[in-house]
């Protein structure tokens, strides 16, 4: 019988003399897994207590346990090899490693988590070999759902859910009047949060189908056609839940969806969802093809060859001794700011139209001050300043945004880029009841201006590797809608035009007399 195409997952492979068995293969890989975890104790207690306190991400306290299970179904065929070094995974090592040191850095979580399950595979591939491998192709390849990325996926979701959600209700004949993630129906106000996103629902659904298509499959095209279906299933089921959740709160009132029901009903249609993925999926079920005969290489018995592995096992070693000599304990200090005095034909301005005030965290030092035109134009300015940033303590990290925070009744109405005399910045339209408010803000970085946070990242990170300072600073610029100037855009931009010399050199100043 014609062997398919990717019959590598399923390879059946001759007995070889000197096979070890599959118990010293499951000897290696723990050992291995506990040298990498060792050495990357944090990272890997990060990443575990990001499975245990998130649901979006639950699904990771599985990957082990699955993993376990996924190589114990290979022992009859891991009993016919013989593991055997394979120092080529060293290069894999070393980038990943150093991925992992500039995650650290600059706190990029994302980018440590990753590359430590690089690491952890390439350390498993190092220590089995390339042929032992290539049969756990699969349950190596399935340990990266254990990685909790993917809320940089949030924005996207929450939007077109809510776009959804609006359309259909249209449909339907309800009138609803949308802003951004809010939307209001004749009954009551709604909004898109995160875990109405479907995040949750779309990473525990692509991991589910995986292995279903893995275990119930044996040709490439059809494990490709369901991990479609994997992805597309759970995005539009979570657009028709969000839809329903509003029809149920417009019929019989927003108090029955909420809490518990909430919740229950939520994973109740999850359910669902994966019982419609499984019915679509045995659709395309395959017999199982006996595979062609491999030939497993046999292995020369010398104990020498695992010497072969100790640069593997240095390059480990290395990064996290290389971060704890560049992320020296600094003690904790503070930076006073003083706001840029009155320009001609603006003065200081106490109280007046400014309730909100841009929110921060980790700064060294922060100012704010209102400011008002003769002609009444008021323009607020914040400035925040951030100096030798550790996790906490940083410009860019989770809970800091340049578009505003939604707290204290302030919700956002708009968000997107735009262009101040200064270069791109960051634009955003806040409101709370009657009250109206348009900022713009951006990143001020050893001289810099950037209003992307990647980017932002990426310089901080360039400057502390070859060894600058990480002083940097957010400024934001906040326009009441009811100033006296029709337009926020001309009020910012006239006020940017006149102070931006002013902030720069107290920026520059400040940086020079830490």
């Amino acid at each position: 019988m014609r062997q398919p195409p990717d019959a590598g997952f399923e390879t059946r492979v001759e007995p070889a003399r000197g096979g070890s068995g599959a118990w010293k293969v499951a000897v290696l890989l723990g050992l291995a897994f506990a040298w990498v975890v060792g050495w990357y104790y944090p990272t890997a207690a990060e990443i575990a207590h990001i499975w245990w306190r998130s649901d979006t991400f639950a699904h990771g306290l599985a990957v082990l346990p699955i993993f376990a299970w996924l190589v114990w179904r290979k022992r009859e065929t891991l009993d016919a090899f013989a593991p055997a070094p394979a120092p080529a995974a060293l290069a894999a090592v070393v980038a990943a490693g150093g991925a992992w040191l500039v995650g650290e850095l600059v706190s990029v979580s994302a980018l440590s988590h990753v590359a430590l399950a690089v690491i952890l595979v390439a350390g498993f591939i190092a220590v089995i070999g390339w042929p032992l491998a290539r049969v756990l192709a699969f349950p190596l390849l399935f340990l990266f759902f254990g990685v909790p990325v993917g809320e940089f996926l949030l924005p996207v979701l929450m939007r077109y859910t809510a776009d959804f959600t609006v359309l259909a209700l249209r449909a339907t004949g309800i009138p609803v009047y949308q802003e951004n993630l809010y939307f209001i129906v004749p009954n009551g106000r709604w909004s898109v949060v995160e875990a109405c996103s479907g995040l949750r629902y779309l990473v525990a659904s692509l991991m589910v189908g995986a292995l279903y298509a893995y275990l119930n499959y044996v040709s490439l095209r059809r494990r490709l056609l369901f991990m479609l279906v994997a992805l597309a299933v759970p995005i539009v089921a979570n657009w028709v839940r969000a839809y329903i959740t509003v029809m149920i709160g417009y019929h019989f009132g927003s108090e029955f969806v909420e809490g518990f029901i909430h919740i229950v009903y939520g994973w109740v249609f999850f359910g669902i969802v994966i019982g419609i993925m499984f019915v679509i999926g045995a659709r395309w079920n395959e017999a199982p093809v006996p595979p062609a005969a491999v030939r497993a290489h046999s292995v020369p018995a010398s104990r020498g060859r695992w010497l072969a592995l100790a640069p593997v096992a240095l390059a480990m070693a290395l990064f996290p001794l290389l971060l704890a000599r560049l992320e020296r304990p600094a003690a904790a200090f503070e930076v006073a700011l003083a706001a840029p005095a009155a320009k001609p034909g603006w003065t200081l301005a106490e109280g007046g139209a400014h309730a909100y005030r841009p929110s921060f965290q980790g700064h060294r030092g922060e100012v704010f001050q209102a400011y008002r035109r003769d002609d009444g134009t008021e323009v607020g300015l914040y400035i925040a300043y951030y100096a030798a940033q550790r996790k906490g303590e940083e410009l860019v990290m989770h809970g800091n945004s340049l578009s505003g925070q939604e707290e204290g009744g302030w919700r956002r109405t708009r968000n997107g880029e735009a262009r101040l005399s200064i270069g791109p910045v960051r634009h955003a339209a806040l409101s709370r009841g009657y009250e109206q408010l348009e900022l713009w803000g951006w990143y001020w970085i050893n001289g810099r201006v950037v209003s992307n946070d990647y980017l932002a990242k990426a310089l901080l990170a360039l400057d502390r590797l070859t060894g600058r300072t990480d002083d940097s600073a957010v400024v934001v610029v906040t326009v009441p809608a009811r100033t006296a100037e029709a337009s926020g855009l001309a009020a910012a931009e006239t006020f940017v035009r006149d102070f931006a010399q002013a902030i720069d050199t107290l920026l520059i100043r400040t940086e020079a007399g830490r």
